[in-house]
């Protein structure tokens, strides 16, 4: 029936790829995640509550370390992403930071300097001004030509915003990038079912953050189990891939995810990744105020 192979001559019969799927699809029981480990998620991303950005760092560093596998999560997909708002934080005498917040949760920052001295009043200014200009504009069309545009409509107060708009513009082309968190790569170099050059192609997969991305990323609805070629990547034909979407104000946002070899405990892995996308989802949509 083809669910059981034999990997070597002197080998016993372990699952195939097919078989796998078949337990996956309609042998597998699942497993509750167990209160204390609910805890322990919720102890640990209700640190990272006010920053979208660590809460992402923090759900994946906390994945490796509870499936002694390879995490990687991706942040809200920012292609038709908005402009959230502006914040302004003085650093210096003439040099301040602009916080870049999206509709989908993504926080960038870039420091810029003046000529003049800043103020308290000079940077309530920019708040004013810029929140009323960006606020709502998509991240695709601020664009060298939107900046030039938008210091020419702000008048007299044009030389005192260079500096500022290009600060504006370099943090939402950042937004734009693929953004993929990886964690526990070298956790695959300890698992007994991998040998040394199985590990190795994974990691060099996993080092390769858009092709990663658009993996995860295009996994439509909850949750999915890749096995093996499912994934349609050459370097994960002895894997498997464990993905969550996570939905940010009712909407699909980014995913997280495990990788690892065919053998694991998809029951228990499953559990976990259930509950920590469900709490992620969550905590960003207070943390956005779109609950």
């Amino acid at each position: 029936m083809g669910l059981l192979e034999q990997p070597h001559t002197s080998a016993g019969r372990v699952p195939s790829h097919l078989g796998y799927r078949l337990y996956i699809n309609q042998l597998m029981e699942r497993k509750p995640i167990s209160e204390e480990e609910q805890r322990y998620i919720d102890g640990n991303l209700s640190g990272a509550m006010d920053d979208p950005e660590r809460l992402l760092e923090e759900a994946s560093q906390m994945l490796a370390g509870m499936t002694r596998l390879a995490a990687v999560t991706t942040a809200p997909s920012s292609s038709d992403a908005t402009v959230r708002s502006l914040q302004f934080v003085q650093t210096g005498r003439r040099s301040a930071l602009v916080i870049l917040l999206t509709s989908g949760g993504q926080l960038k920052n870039r420091q810029f300097r003046c000529d003049y001295d800043l103020t308290p009043e000079i940077l309530r200014i920019f708040h004013a001004a810029l929140n009323e200009r960006f606020a709502g504009i998509p991240l695709t069309r601020i664009t060298p030509a939107f900046i030039q545009t938008t210091a020419i409509s702000m008048g007299e107060m044009t030389m005192l915003m260079p500096a500022v708009l290009m600060a504006i513009l370099e943090a939402a082309r950042e937004c734009l990038e693929a953004e993929v968190r990886t964690e526990g790569q070298t956790n695959l170099l300890f698992v007994p079912e991998f040998e040394m050059d199985d590990a190795r192609r994974v990691m060099e997969f996993m080092n390769r953050r858009e092709e990663l991305a658009r993996l995860l990323n295009s996994q439509d609805g909850g949750l999915r189990v890749l096995v093996g070629s499912e994934s349609n990547r050459p370097e994960l034909s002895d894997s498997s891939v464990v993905v969550a979407r996570y939905t940010v104000g009712g909407r699909d946002a980014g995913a997280i995810g495990i990788i690892g070899p065919t053998r694991m405990d998809y029951a228990k892995m499953i559990a976990n990744l259930e509950y920590l996308a469900s709490s992620v989802g969550t905590l960003l949509s207070e943390i956005l105020d779109l609950e």
